[in-house]
């Protein structure tokens, strides 16, 4: 198996996708911060000391997803068509979900995978002061559609 971020001789490089044609794609991603059940409690009440952490939450996440080419050095710029960002409070914490959609030569993984990231660190930076054992886990990539995925695809 051969590596597409990588040339002949081992140098990082960034995929050239210039010959692939632009598709509608979408990528799904989730994650969840773990939290104690007052913390869960004190955001539906909005007694959290820093404000409500789920909008501004969804605004990090969208600001992040917007610059992903920017944090992670080989990923190519894409214009974003619509990012969805979801979060769900749970007995065992925040589920979050995000929902990235482009028409483009490559896949929008990791603007979803970003959002959801993002988000999960700014939710745990505006309750860290009511819950000390927050735990940021589960972050994957649940779909994705568009484009004709191999491994490795840029």
């Amino acid at each position: 198996m051969s590596l597409t971020h990588t040339d002949e001789e081992g140098r990082s490089r960034m995929v050239d996708v210039s010959g692939k044609p632009v598709t509608h794609r979408t990528a799904t991603a989730s994650g969840l911060v773990r939290c104690a059940a007052t913390t869960i409690e004190a955001i539906r009440q909005h007694t959290t000391p820093k404000g409500d952490p789920l909008e501004v939450a969804r605004i990090a996440a969208v600001m992040a997803a917007k610059r992903t080419d920017e944090i992670i050095p080989l990923c190519h710029s894409l214009p974003l068509n619509h990012l969805d960002v979801q979060m769900e409070l749970k007995e065992e914490g925040i589920r979050i979900t995000a929902t990235a959609v482009t028409d483009a030569k490559t896949g929008v993984e990791m603007e979803a995978l970003t959002a959801v990231s993002v988000a999960a660190l700014t939710l745990y930076d505006m309750c860290k002061a009511v819950d000390k054992a927050m735990v940021i886990t589960d972050i994957r990539l649940v779909s994705k559609t568009g484009g004709t995925s191999k491994a490795g695809d840029g």
